[in-house]
């Protein structure tokens, strides 16, 4: 249910294998461990990315992938979590969730007996986070010791880099305005844990210079539609334009998880530009979700 939950050595194996998978999927290789499996997608939020990396992921490991829309389940509102859980796990090898509150994946979690995939929650997005280190390591050839400067919102993608620094040796920069920080208990234990570094501060000028990577997202997630105006003046000065990116590495790549609001928090010049490594990163969702999924539904992987 997050990067942490795995240790630094699995962490490394899942990503190291989704290289192996998507070399195998460019080269057109039939590699279909998953034969006969199938997976329940259960949604909340609509996604583009999380809806066709998954159910192509499934497809091209031989399984399937049964698409469930929030009007299907209504999940905790027509039925309660459990009663899913326990229903979904006697059909499917695996359920993948893309809710709204934390506690619905952590409830399915505790009464499937199948294994559970957070697609997304309110807290964190450990998917995405997944697909964000192995584009990294595709790019700069490590991790260890690359600089990724986070800037904008202290959101669940934050919280999820949070967890990944509690595993892998980078160095984490969390520049973000005062008032919008990641999740508190998260940020302390990433504090105390880290085998690299984490620091926050509000200062773009402080944060960004030396960045390997520098990372965005929305500034107002799905369901903060309110908040965008408050949000839109209380980020000025955060948007990754050529004059942030002036502050990093000449060689810096540019992350965003998408959708993206052009001209919010990043320039369409810089998204379209060369160090933009966004559909790439957009890609890799489909090659780390599925050594994500090899990793929990096969056994002796190696």
């Amino acid at each position: 249910m997050a990067v942490v939950d795995w240790d630094r050595e699995t962490i490394l194996k899942v990503l190291e294998k989704s290289l192996d998978l998507k070399e195998e999927t460019k080269k057109g290789d039939d590699y279909r461990p998953l034969k006969g499996k199938a997976m329940g997608m259960i949604f909340e939020k609509p996604s583009l990315r999380t809806r066709v990396s998954f159910d192509l992921a499934m497809y091209q490991l031989g399984g399937t992938a049964l698409y469930l829309s929030p009007a299907e389940i209504k999940i905790g509102e027509r039925e309660a979590v459990a009663d899913v859980a326990g229903v979904m796990s006697r059909y499917v090898d695996c359920i993948m969730a893309r809710t709204f509150a934390h506690k619905t994946i952590t409830d399915l979690a505790a009464h499937a007996t199948v294994p559970v995939i957070n697609g997304l929650s309110d807290y964190n997005h450990p998917c995405q986070v997944m697909a964000d280190l192995l584009t990294i390591l595709e790019y700069k050839g490590r991790i260890e010791g690359v600089k990724v400067a986070y800037v904008g919102d202290g959101n669940n993608v934050a919280n999820s880099w949070l967890n990944a620094s509690c595993r892998l040796g980078f160095e984490l920069a969390l520049v973000v305005p005062k008032g919008y920080e990641p999740d508190g208990a998260t940020l302390k234990r990433a504090e105390s844990e880290a085998s690299g570094s984490v620091s926050l501060t509000s200062s773009v000028e402080e944060g960004v210079p030396g960045a390997d990577v520098v990372y965005t997202d929305v500034w107002a997630s799905m369901g903060q539609e309110s908040e965008a105006a408050r949000k839109k003046a209380d980020f000025r000065g955060y948007t990754v334009d050529a004059r942030l990116m002036s502050l990093a590495k000449k060689d810096a790549i540019v992350l965003h998880c998408l959708p993206a609001h052009r001209g919010e928090e990043i320039t369409g010049d810089v998204l379209d530009g060369p160090q933009s490594a966004v559909l790439d990163q957009a890609e890799n969702r489909l090659h780390a979700q599925k050594g994500i999924i090899c990793e929990l539904m096969l056994e002796n992987w190696s």
